[in-house]
């Protein structure tokens, strides 16, 4: 049975293309989501799958976010803002 990759070499260029598709991705499903009436049946299945599909993208994007290491000077205190 075939296994799964768990090394990818991408680079910073790779995340960053990754995580704008999902963006672009996320404001598409909110426009879709805004074009529907919570009114209509019909529509509350699509609903459902746009709004999970939107949770899908987001939990990506936040684990992507949390891998980053962000630059934090160790010669002096740091004063973020």
């Amino acid at each position: 049975m075939p296994s799964y990759n768990r090394n990818f070499k991408l680079s910073i260029d790779d995340v960053n293309l990754i995580e704008e598709a999902l963006r672009a991705r996320g404001r598409e499903l909110c426009r879709m989501r805004r074009a529907l009436s919570d009114q209509d049946l019909a529509d509350m299945e699509s609903i459902r799958v746009i709004e999970e599909d939107q949770r899908e993208g987001e939990e990506l994007l936040g684990r992507l976010h949390d891998q980053k290491i962000f630059y934090r000077p160790s010669s002096k205190v740091y004063v973020g803002g």
